[in-house]
């Protein structure tokens, strides 16, 4: 044993010695149970301090390649082995951990999983019913289209030009003056809000929104190192604004119509309000319009509507009417905000999917989508209808709603906080998926984001019996 480190190598003294070691165990020259030389002969060896060696045999036995034995020495382990294996890897775990984008809740983890399973009534979920779809009609529009090469290539930065065009003149039904460069095509409303939390605002900004959101169950704004804060939205919403903005960027994100998960429908005075509290601290809001369609009665304008400065970014898609597969939604806003957002997400899928553009381009302008709107709202409303009918006689002792205006959910609140981990727990062992209040607000424990729009009916009167009982049993358990 003559050798010793480079002093003018690369690597340090302690690295060099540690690399050595590590290659005497590999080779078998110091198998499992071999007694290593004390640090002193080690060190007059190498021709290094002590401090040195003694520093590299503590990296060793961290790694589980080496060990102490109080009284004995410094030994090569058993399972040193097993150890090398795992340094020749990655450590995953470690990236994973230390990962920009933040892990979901481990409630919606679950959810992601069990909605996957058909031997589960999913009493929760925000899509529609596989028998909702247009499925049928969508696949005769693949037969009637006509596409060109080009359309089965890349899109434009901002997505199919016609399309584009065909969206100007659908939300101007809605009040929204708009030209096809003010509009960029989305994979979803979620990847509109992904694109605006990179593209737009620097680490440190604050998303205002209402207590209970969206966006608490899913993470584009917080991975990027946004803060997230609650507001009500009362007569002193202006100065609170101010107050809690101060000198940073700030955007408030609302859904107005038809509230995920809550359902509520804002007045037009409400939005009224909000846009002037927000215009006052210049304060960029983002529309989330992706259930109004769904509404069982006339809409309100939206906030954009009353946008004359470019101070509202609207998002629209037709994932909760047409089919969420397709992945089309669209982002109106200022044509420099459009440009930059356009430009990330060229950067980041290249496009959303030609084909899909091009069907959701057909049935815009054939007529199809509006179609389908109104037979699918007829179809929800008495999906509605029938929830309500068992909450009325089943429910009424325990728990309160307000009747749906529209969409897919009613939030059920029950009169005693029961709603938690457990319950939720206890319902999927009983082959019930719920979606409770607190993925959307931490701190709620009394709520529950009830779908009529998924499950069928003979699922929705077994999943709704199955809760109540469940509940049921909590209350008379507390009661003891």
């Amino acid at each position: 044993m003559n050798w010793q480190p480079n002093r003018q190598g690369e690597m340090t003294l302690q690295q060099q010695i540690i690399q050595w070691i590590t290659e005497q165990i590999e080779r078998g020259d110091w198998v499992a149970g071999t007694k290593l030389p004390t640090q002193r002969q080690l060190a007059m060896q190498f021709g290094v301090n002590r401090s040195t060696v003694q520093q590299a045999l503590e990296e060793l036995k961290a790694a589980g390649i080496l060990e102490s034995k109080v009284g004995s020495g410094v030994y090569v382990t058993d399972n040193s082995w097993d150890s090398f294996i795992a340094q020749t890897q990655p450590n995953w775990q470690k990236y994973i951990d230390t990962s920009l984008h933040k892990p979901n809740y481990h409630t919606i983890q679950i959810i992601n999983e069990y909605e996957q399973r058909d031997d589960v009534i999913r009493l929760g979920t925000g899509e529609l019913a596989p028998n909702l779809l247009p499925t049928v009609e969508i696949e005769a529009s693949l037969k009637d289209l006509s596409l060109q090469p080009k359309a089965l290539g890349y899109s434009s930065p901002q997505g199919s030009e016609k399309l584009r065009k065909a969206i100007c003149e659908y939300v101007q039904k809605r009040g929204i003056h708009a030209k096809p460069q003010n509009v960029c095509i989305v994979s979803g409303a979620l990847q509109a809000l992904q694109l605006i939390a990179v593209g737009l605002l620097e680490q440190g900004s604050i998303v205002f929104q209402e207590q209970t959101s969206y966006l608490n169950s899913v993470h584009p704004f917080q991975s990027v190192g946004m803060q997230m804060m609650a507001i009500y939205r009362d007569e002193q919403l202006a100065q609170t604004l101010a107050q809690r903005k101060r000198k940073r960027q700030a955007v408030f994100y609302a859904v107005p119509t038809l509230n995920n998960p809550t359902g509520r429908v804002w007045t037009t005075l409400e939005k009224k309000q909000l846009y002037e509290a927000c215009k006052a601290s210049r304060i960029p809001i983002i529309e989330d319009d992706v259930y109004h369609e769904l509404l069982f009665e006339a809409a309100t304008p939206p906030i954009k509507s009353m946008d004359a400065s470019g101070q509202v970014l609207y998002i629209g898609s037709v994932s909760k009417t047409l089919s969420p597969g397709l992945r089309i939604g669209w982002l109106i806003g200022p044509t420099t905000v459009i440009e930059r957002l356009a430009d990330i997400k060229m950067q980041t899928d290249y496009g959303s999917s030609a084909i899909s553009q091009e069907v959701v381009l057909h049935w815009l302008q054939t007529g199809k989508y509006e179609k389908h709107i109104k037979s699918l709202r007829k179809e929800l409303l008495c999906r509605a209808n029938f929830v309500e009918g068992i909450l009325q006689e089943s429910f009424a002792d325990i728990a309160s709603w307000s009747q749906p205006k529209g969409g897919f959910y009613i939030w059920l609140k029950f009169h005693e906080p029961i709603v938690d981990k457990a319950l939720f727990t206890k319902l999927l062992h009983r082959q019930v998926l719920i979606n409770p209040g607190y993925i959307y607000d931490p701190n709620d424990s009394q709520h529950i984001r009830l779908s009529y729009a998924y499950a069928t009916y003979e699922e929705l009167k077994v999943g709704l019996q199955t809760l109540y009982e469940c509940v049921f049993e909590l209350i008379e358990c507390n009661k003891e």
